[in-house]
């Protein structure tokens, strides 16, 4: 009888630039990270996605966070209108992307949110997509803390083998 057990990859860091990302009363111009191939780099069966993201100085009470998951179905077109590159992004069609998680805020300045993990295979219904990233957008009033190392997108590829 053969077993297949999770293999664990090693830590992979995302490049996504949320230092200072404005907010958005309407929580659509947020930033996109830079996607993850799956097809020719990962080739994972799942990826376990988290983070940190810091608010700035004073943002406003009982506002939120969003963090969304995109996905290309054929190596070059992106859910959400999203491009696969580390930028700016007001998606065409928020709803098309996977909301992985919303975080709700508070009025505490540079407040860390830590947030994850979770699967990208159970985002997208099972299925790792050919290329997949991550969305954030938030209304906390105010921009997200300006040092870049107070915020992190990281994902461990997840594999099986065979025991």
């Amino acid at each position: 009888m053969t077993t297949a057990t999770p293999v664990y990859g090693t830590k992979v860091t995302m490049t996504m630039t949320l230092a200072s990302l404005a907010s958005d009363t309407n929580l659509v111009a947020g930033r996109e990270s830079t996607a993850v191939d799956n097809k020719d780099t990962d080739d994972a069966i799942d990826a376990l996605v988290g983070g940190i993201v810091t608010t700035g100085t004073s943002p406003t009470a009982s506002r939120q966070l969003e963090v969304w998951a995109y996905g290309s179905y054929d190596d070059t077109n992106f859910s959400g209108s999203a491009t696969g590159s580390d930028a700016n992004l007001t998606p065409g069609e928020k709803t098309l992307m996977r909301l992985l998680t919303v975080i709700p805020t508070v009025n505490t300045s540079n407040k860390a949110y830590k947030w994850g993990p979770f699967s990208i295979a159970k985002a997208f219904d099972g299925v790792v997509p050919v290329q997949w990233g991550i969305y954030i957008v938030h209304n906390t009033g105010v921009n997200l803390n300006s040092t870049a190392g107070n915020h992190e997108v990281e994902y461990y590829p997840v594999k099986y083998e065979s025991a």
